[in-house]
């Protein structure tokens, strides 16, 4: 008989406690600011916080590297000790032990060629008091810049009545991203990473998710300037890590919108 696991807060601590030890180990300096934004309404006893109607929010990180849930998640739990329950698609769990974290960690998996499930799963948690994170933009931007966004973090917010919570990751996408190969420890190794928190976002019952989605892109581009303006490492004229508009190399945004355009039903097969 298969072992069934189980949701479990030791676990999840575990898996945090064992990436901010990462983060030491490879001297990763993790530069934040806004973390004055972060909900004041929460409840911390020691390294719990304790999840409550009425006090969940929905966490909308931007997605240039792969590694920014980490860094979005540790900021969120220095400060708030909060779990944040991750949106992740199905086809990014093949794996026995990827599917494992996600029962233990108590992670929404979406189909997407169905989300109605995950969504509704989603909205329930939103409702316990529980801190759903979510990348709105979807798939890894290789532009560097905030592309339009899907309106499920608006949609959710807006039904539950709870924030939404802008963070921008910068530099993360310097030590794994997309096109880029696997991790290398010359890539990692005192690779400064910055983390913006904006304001929270409110989203009204009765507010065009449309226009709210764009509010909230336009606060975590936002971000992402406050965060390139203020990065310790001067880059080289045409770097890859930075921005067309800034002089780097990446692709326009044209140029990703365009790509996204002819990812869109690939990813609708694959889930």
């Amino acid at each position: 008989m298969a072992l069934q696991l189980r949701p479990n807060k030791y676990a999840y601590r575990a898996i945090v406690l064992a990436g901010l030890a990462a983060v030491r180990l490879f001297r990763v300096p993790v530069l934040t600011s806004g973390e004055e934004h972060l909900p004041d309404d929460q409840v911390v006893h020691g390294l719990d916080r304790e999840v409550r109607p009425g006090r969940g929010a929905v966490v909308a990180v931007t997605h240039f590297g792969y590694l920014d849930f980490v860094f979005a998640q540790l900021v969120i739990w220095r400060r708030l000790r909060a779990h944040s329950r991750f949106l992740i698609t199905r086809k990014h769990t093949g794996s026995a032990f990827v599917t494992a974290v996600c029962r233990l960690c108590d992670h929404v998996v979406v189909d997407r060629a169905n989300g109605a499930p995950a969504y509704a799963e989603a909205l329930a948690k939103l409702r316990r008091g529980e801190f759903l994170a979510v990348f709105p933009e979807g798939g890894v931007s290789r532009s560097w810049t905030v592309r339009p966004l899907r309106t499920g973090a608006t949609r959710m917010a807006a039904e539950t009545g709870v924030p939404v919570i802008p963070v921008a990751v910068w530099g993360g996408h310097r030590l794994l991203t997309r096109g880029r190969g696997g991790i290398r420890l010359r890539d990692v190794w005192r690779t400064p990473v910055r983390v913006h928190v904006g304001p929270l976002l409110r989203v009204a019952a009765d507010e065009d998710v449309r226009a709210a989605s764009e509010r909230l892109r336009k606060a975590l581009q936002e971000g992402i300037d406050r965060c390139i303006d203020s990065y310790p490492v001067i880059p080289a004229p045409g770097a890859w890590w930075m921005p067309a508009h800034r002089g780097g190399g990446a692709i326009t945004a044209a140029e990703q919108t365009a790509h996204d355009d002819r990812e869109r039903e690939s990813y609708k097969r694959t889930g």
